[in-house]
């Protein structure tokens, strides 16, 4: 072989990294041979979508505010990362002193007020085979944690049954779980425990609105941001029944896809990386989003955006431009974050577990850049805004106040969870990032805001239902 057989032509020489090394025999340097190819729209918007992305890109923020050379915010002194530890240390142990922590996710809001939902699905799936159980708490968690964008202040859900009055995300979970329960998402009357493409885009306001005890006394923010992110869900799937299904297209398919390809007659692998789950949600969803965020926008305002959906393989989601992240080719200004897709992934782990699949690499995923762990770091003086004035005021997602706000999160919750660990007496294998954010850095962000606020997060953001 030779460098010949790669195409190399002098007048018109490749921008392929790799190829560009290869040796005179045609050999490739195994370093490069896997680097992504940040000029290809879709190897840029592939990278984009990972945690090595997210990570190495806010670690870089986070050094360059403590260099002082942000103009949004400073960063405190060690000290104050270490008060913040002892403070969720003290509220991880208030809640499991005497048992292990759970992973945080969605699940855990099923069980709000003490109730066991799961046990009560379980209970309506009974006589259901195996994989179908799985494919029904699949097809609950991707719906419910879609739905989860911050509910707002004024509003509520009372359960019947338990006649608990319940808010924000607890009373989206249980309210998205008594709607599921319902047969709200299925276009069949006869299999209610689904959630399936037709019911999903046949999915009016009205309806949801409804099951959801909305009224002009009772609002929810994002409504209208959530019935039209669903609707996208039915959409997506019905395109894609390699994935979700070649006659009914659920999001249980996921789970036939990553660890029973072959079909259902093979049994499903032993386990799975949490990275292969994030990276089918991503592939699989990234086109839900209705951001706008295409990796084919080159200016650093994404002012050269084409109209029209384009392709939906370079869709990017829950990303946004900051014009301090420097990046090779085509994701230079990019700062990922994937907080809701990762939120699903966090919440997927169980369902698979269930099902005999063991989830390898938890501690790969990021800390979930919102509200309450950001509001933590502010609350607790970790991080604080240049300018007061900063945190009076309404901004949008896409700001880039908000951009770094959150990035900042992610890295500094990677250096608060080993001081958790340490003040709880624990090892990183018996209490995961997963578990730090559900002990944790979560719960101690909410009781602050709880305190200081009456529950009202820091910082101010004009929201749409479908990141925050």
């Amino acid at each position: 072989m030779t460098k010949d057989n790669y195409g190399l032509d002098p007048d018109q020489p490749t921008r392929n990294a790799a190829v560009r090394g290869a040796g005179a025999d045609g050999q490739v340097d195994p370093a490069l041979e896997f680097v992504p190819d940040a000029d290809n729209p879709v190897a840029a918007a592939d990278y984009l979508r990972t945690t090595d992305a997210i990570r190495s890109r806010a670690a870089a923020l986070l050094a360059r505010a403590r260099r002082g050379e942000s103009q949004w915010f400073t960063v405190g002194g060690h000290d104050r990362l270490e008060d913040a530890a002892r403070e969720v240390a003290e509220t991880t142990h208030n809640r499991y002193a005497w048992g292990p922590i759970p992973y945080h996710s969605r699940w855990r809001h099923f069980e709000a007020g003490g109730v066991d939902r799961v046990a009560e699905l379980n209970r309506l799936l009974e006589g259901a085979a195996p994989r179908e159980r799985v494919k029904a708490h699949i097809d609950l968690v991707v719906v419910s944690v879609l739905l989860d964008a911050g509910a707002g202040p004024d509003w509520h859900y009372t359960e019947s049954a338990s006649g608990q009055r319940l808010t924000r995300s607890e009373g989206l979970a249980v309210a998205s779980f008594h709607a599921f329960t319902g047969g709200l998402f299925s276009s069949d009357p006869d299999r209610p425990l689904q959630a399936d493409a037709a019911g999903l885009k046949a999915l009016v306001g009205d309806r949801l609105g409804e099951a959801f005890q909305v009224h002009d006394a009772n609002p929810l923010v994002g409504l209208a941001g959530r019935v039209t992110l669903l609707r996208r869900l039915g959409e997506v799937m019905a395109e894609q029944p390699e994935v979700f299904g070649t006659e009914v297209q659920r999001p249980g398919g996921l789970f036939d896809m990553l660890v029973a390809p072959e079909g259902a007659a093979i049994p499903p692998t032993a386990d799975i990386q949490a990275d292969d789950i994030l990276a089918q949600v991503l592939a699989s969803l990234s086109s839900i989003w209705p951001s706008g965020n295409r990796v084919d926008s080159i200016a650093a305002d994404g002012s050269d955006l084409l109209p029209g959906p384009g392709d939906p393989a370079l869709a990017l989601g829950d990303c946004w431009r900051h014009s301090a992240v420097r990046g090779p080719g085509l994701t230079n200004g990019w700062m990922p974050f994937h907080k809701l897709s990762q939120w699903l992934t966090y919440s997927l782990i169980e369902p698979f577990e269930w099902a005999g699949v063991q989830v390898l690499g938890v501690g790969r995923l990021t800390a979930l850049p919102e509200y309450r762990n950001g509001g933590l770091l502010l609350d607790t003086g970790v991080l604080a805004p240049c300018d007061p004035a900063l945190l009076e005021r309404t901004w949008k997602v896409s700001d880039e106040f908000i951009v770094e706000w959150r990035a900042l999160t992610v890295a500094l919750l990677d250096e608060l969870a080993p001081l958790v660990r340490k003040n709880l007496r624990r090892d990183e294998a018996d209490m995961p990032l997963a578990c730090v954010l559900e002990g944790g850095t979560w719960a101690a962000g909410r009781a602050l805001a709880q305190r200081l606020r009456g529950g009202a997060p820091p910082l101010r953001i004009a929201s749409d239902g479908t990141v925050f």
